[in-house]
C-alpha cells in the first residue's frame, strides 16, 4: 500500500485514504481538543520530576503518544521517548519537547501548583516546579502528535517525536544522540521544537536565524595560597586577596580582549573562602559560567580565564591554580532556510502581527545538538504572557517574573492554542503530500 500511493500520486491519479484521517482544518480541531490537552497540562504542571528523574512523566507521555498509534521506545539515553509514525513515503520530521523540572519551590498560587517536594543530597529539602515551561512544550507535542496522527490524509513522509530528559543539566540531547538516536530511528530531515517566553505576550511567536542561544561553559577554579594567622599576612599567601584580583582582572577579557561585535559573557556566581575573622586560609574557590557563540570566541574565552589566572598566581607567589574547564551546553544555531520557511507558514496562520524577531540569549539550551549532529533545526519563541498582565507590570514598575522564577506561569489557553497551530501548521509544511506541494508552487 505504501508503495502504491505514491505512484498513482505521481501519475495524477486521485487516491482516497479514508482509514488513514479526516481533513479537518487545525484550528476546528484545536477549539475542539483544547479542554482535553489543558486537564493533561494541569497534571503535569502539578507532577513536575527533577533531571534524570523524570520516569513516571516519560511513562505518562509514552502511554499517551502509544495510545494513538505511534511506535514507541522508552529509556533512549535515561528516561528519553522516542515516538515513530510512518504515512506513506516523505520526509522525516522531528519534534522534541523537554520534560525536566527544576529544584523551585513554586509561589504562583495557581489552584494546579505543584506540591512536590525533594531532598538534596546535602539534606536540603525544596520544593519541585516547571518554571522554565516544560509542561507546555510536553502538552503542546502531544496535541500535535494527536492531530496528526488522526489526520493523515494532510500529510506523508515520517513523524519522529522525541520525549528529552534533562533539559535543565544541558545533558540530555548528548545522551539521547549518544544512545543512538540518529542511528536506531529515521533520521530526521528538519527538527522543529519551541520554547516558552516569559515577555512575549501570548497569541505571538518570536523566530531567529543563525545564533539564538549560547554556549554554555563551567569553570571552577581553586585559588591555592599559604594560611597562617591574620595579624601576620606578611607570612602568608593570601588566596582572597588572589581571588579578588582574579575576579577584576576576569572582567577584562570580554571588554578588551573579546572583538565587541562577538557576544560574550564571564561571570564570576560563586565565590568561597575562609573559615573565621583572624585566619588567612590557604585556598579559595570560585564558581564561574561562561557564555559565548562560535567556536573562536568559546576557545579564546578559555586561553584567557587560564592564562589570567596563572598568572596572578605567580606574581603572587603562590602554587598554580587548579582549573577545571567542563564543556557544557552548546550554542543553538537556527538553519537560515528553515527559518525563512517557518516564518513565512506562521504568518499566514497567526497574522503578520503576530510573528516577531527575537533578540539573541546568552541562555542556553541542548536542542542545538541536533543541529551540530547534522539536523537542520529552529527553535522559536511561543510568547506565554496575556498583554494587559504585561500591562499590568509595566504600570507597576515591574518586570515580569523571568523563567526559573516560582512566581512565573503562563496564561495558558492562548498559550497553548498559539503553540498548536504554529507546530501543527510548520509540521504539515514539512510533510507535505504532493498535491499540497503542488498548489503551493
Amino acid at each position: 500500500m505504501r508503495q502504491i500511493i505514491p505512484a498513482l500520486l505521481a501519475i495524477g491519479i486521485a487516491v482516497s485514504i479514508p482509514a488513514l484521517g479526516k481533513s479537518e482544518s487545525p484550528d476546528a480541531w484545536v477549539d475542539e481538543n483544547l479542554p482535553a490537552l489543558l486537564d493533561i497540562y494541569k497534571d503535569l504542571h502539578a507532577h513536575p520530576e527533577l533531571s534524570h528523574e523524570e520516569a513516571v512523566t516519560s511513562k505518562k507521555l509514552a502511554d499517551i503518544l502509544r495510545e494513538v498509534g505511534y511506535e514507541v521506545t522508552t529509556d533512549v539515553g535515561g528516561h528519553g521517548v522516542v515516538a515513530v509514525l510512518e504515512n506513506v513515503d516523505g520526509p522525516t520530521l522531528m519534534l522534541r519537547a523537554d520534560m525536566d523540572g527544576l529544584p523551585v519551590t513554586e509561589q504562583t498560587e495557581l489552584v494546579y501548583a505543584s506540591q512536590e517536594k525533594v531532598a538534596s543530597d546535602d539534606g536540603i529539602t525544596t520544593g519541585v516546579m516547571h518554571a522554565c515551561g516544560h509542561d507546555v512544550h510536553m502538552t503542546n507535542l502531544i496535541g500535535v502528535a494527536r492531530f496528526l496522527a488522526s489526520h493523515r490524509d494532510q500529510w506523508q513522509g515520517t513523524l519522529v517525536l522525541i520525549c528529552q530528559p534533562a533539559e535543565e543539566k544541558g545533558a540530555g540531547a548528548k545522551a539521547m544522540l549518544d544512545a543512538g538516536l540518529l542511528e536506531r530511528f529515521p533520521k530526521p530531515d528538519h527538527a522543529l521544537a519551541l520554547h516558552v517566553a516569559a515577555t512575549l505576550p501570548a497569541g505571538s511567536v518570536g523566530y531567529r536565524a543563525g545564533y539564538a542561544m549560547a554556549n554554555v561553559d563551567s569553570v571552577d577554579i581553586t585559588v591555592h595560597g599559604r594560611g597562617g594567622h591574620g595579624a601576620y599576612p606578611h607570612a602568608t599567601i593570601d588566596p582572597i586577596v588572589q581571588a579578588a584580583e582574579l575576579v577584576m582582572s576576569l572582567q577584562t577579557i570580554v571588554s578588551r580582549e573579546v572583538k565587541p561585535i562577538d557576544p560574550a559573557v564571564i561571570t564570576v556566581g560563586a565565590i568561597h573562602g575562609g573559615a573565621k575573622h583572624n585566619v588567612i586560609s590557604d585556598r579559595c574557590e570560585l564558581k564561574l559560567t561562561v557564555r559565548s557563540y562560535g567556536d573562536k570566541v568559546r576557545a579564546q574565552l578559555r586561553e584567557a580565564i587560564t592564562r589570567r589566572a596563572n598568572a596572578i598566581a605567580e606574581a603572587y607567589g603562590a602554587p598554580a591554580p587548579t582549573i577545571e574547564y567542563s564543556e557544557g551546553t552548546p550554542s543553538l544555531f537556527n538553519d537560515r532556510e528553515l527559518a525563512k520557511e517557518m516564518v513565512g507558514v506562521f504568518r499566514e496562520t497567526l497574522g503578520d502581527e503576530n510573528v516577531v524577531p527575537s533578540e539573541p540569549s546568552m541562555g542556553g539550551e541542548d536542542f542545538g545538538r541536533y543541529g551540530l549532529a547534522g539536523v537542520p533545526i529552529l527553535m522559536f519563541q511561543l510568547g506565554s504572557v496575556e498583554q494587559k498582565r504585561l500591562d499590568r507590570f509595566a504600570e507597576l514598575g515591574q518586570a515580569p517574573p523571568s523563567l526559573h522564577s516560582p512566581f512565573y506561569y503562563p496564561d495558558i489557553e492562548p498559550t497553548l492554542r498559539t503553540g498548536l497551530r504554529a507546530m501543527i501548521a510548520g509540521s504539515l509544511d514539512l510533510l507535505q503530500a504532493p498535491a499540497a506541494a503542488d498548489q503551493r508552487n
